[in-house]
């Protein structure tokens, strides 16, 4: 099946400029040709100022972006040898060399102002209207075909080099708009990474010193005990800020050894008296970046038990199916009631952080809770087609 595309508006100026290119050199190339079929005396000389002509304006074409602010000169030339052209070529010619005007009106009209651009257009109307005038028989009306030719083109041109500067301004307008978009994404990816790292682990680390100076008199050992875990969640942190330094790239990691690490350092930092890992279904690579969603879904929905539920028992599953992955957290906590506005104002972006991260990947959140219950928090993501397991044939 083909595809139908649209022709964008700097296209077809490049193939309006290609047309009006090889219109310029066919005139030129027939002059010369008629003028070796008429053998007069002048014609080795009008033939030098046809190629003087179409060397200029090949040259000027190749060295276009050098040119610069020298191109109403290099116009001028152009002009005046076609001029000479016109005047030297026989009555029976001019008319033919005169068509040269409509790719020379375009040329003035890309690389001049407005008002320059004026002045040569009507200095080339006078030069078609003596080639016309030159003709036998002269009739005013045969006048209004080249000229109005002339002016067709010069303006038509004029209109398409708008739109293709405007088409220009767009992209540009764009292109500053998605960088800006780009920027905000990446802000919402870093700010989700600190909420799912960095700051977890040390609310984490907060806890068990607060917990370290209430034991620090009656059981100092069992103080000490926990300033030698925070101590080694701090270094981990540090790691883990340094990586965040680096790229903002999560490691490579076997998940579910990540998730089993991540629950019994949950349990240790007291997030529940029990916290448990389950891995079911047959355990497949899976790309980085979904594995290091799924541990940041975990690692925030186990702060969120540690901050609100005040749970006994907590139990994560990681579910591999043939075309999908899920994470479960399971607590038997206080519950509450899922879409109820957040009162706390540090304590509303862990679901919004989970739901961004699902959305990346076409995942999905689901909570089950109420008050006095529990809550089941479930992440499901749909697997790659390239890592899905094979339909079983038979």
């Amino acid at each position: 099946m083909g595809i139908a595309t649209t022709a964008s508006p700097a296209g077809r100026r490049r193939g309006t400029e290609d047309l009006l290119h090889a219109v310029f050199f066919l005139v030129v190339a027939g002059s010369a040709v008629r003028l070796l079929d008429l053998n007069e005396p002048l014609c080795p000389y009008i033939i030098s100022v046809g190629v003087t002509l179409a060397g200029t304006y090949a040259a000027g074409l190749t060295r276009w972006e050098r040119l610069g602010r020298w191109r109403p000169m290099w116009l001028g030339v152009l002009l005046l040898l076609w001029l000479a052209l016109v005047v030297l070529s026989p009555p029976s010619l001019r008319l033919v060399v005169a068509w040269v005007a409509v790719p020379l009106a375009c040329l003035v009209v890309r690389a001049l102002g407005t008002r320059a651009s004026l002045v040569a257009l009507v200095a080339i109307t006078a030069v078609v209207a003596f080639a016309v005038a030159a003709q036998p028989g002269f009739d005013p009306v045969r006048v209004l075909v080249p000229v109005g030719a002339v002016w067709a083109a010069a303006m038509l041109y004029r209109r398409q080099q708008r739109l293709v500067d405007e088409l220009r301004r767009t992209r540009h307008e764009l292109a500053d708009q998605q960088r800006a978009a780009g920027a905000v994404a990446e802000r919402a990816r870093i700010a989700r990474e600190l909420h799912d790292t960095l700051t977890q682990e040390l609310a984490a680390s907060r806890t068990l010193l607060q917990a370290a100076d209430r034991d620090w008199q009656r059981s100092p050992e069992r103080a000490r005990e926990r300033v030698r875990t925070v101590t080694r969640y701090l270094g981990d942190n540090l790691v883990e800020a340094r990586r965040m330094i680096a790229d903002l790239t999560t490691p490579t990691l076997d998940l579910p050894t990540a998730l089993a690490d991540l629950c019994a350092r949950a349990q240790e930092c007291g997030t529940a008296a029990e916290v448990d890992f389950h891995a079911v279904g047959e355990h497949r690579p899976l790309p980085e970046r979904l594995r290091a969603t799924l541990l940041r879904l975990v690692q925030g929905a186990l702060a969120n038990v540690r901050d609100h539920a005040h749970a006994d028992h907590v139990t994560v599953t990681l579910r591999q199916g043939a075309d999908h992955v899920a994470v479960e957290v399971r607590d038997d906590g206080t519950g509450f009631t899922p879409g109820s506005p957040v009162t706390a104002p540090h304590r509303g972006f862990g679901l919004t952080a989970m739901r961004q991260r699902l959305d990346e990947h076409g995942g999905a959140l689901t909570v089950d809770s109420a008050p006095g219950h529990g809550t089941v928090l479930t992440a499901r993501i749909p697997l790659p087609a390239d890592v899905r397991q094979p339909a079983a044939v038979g």
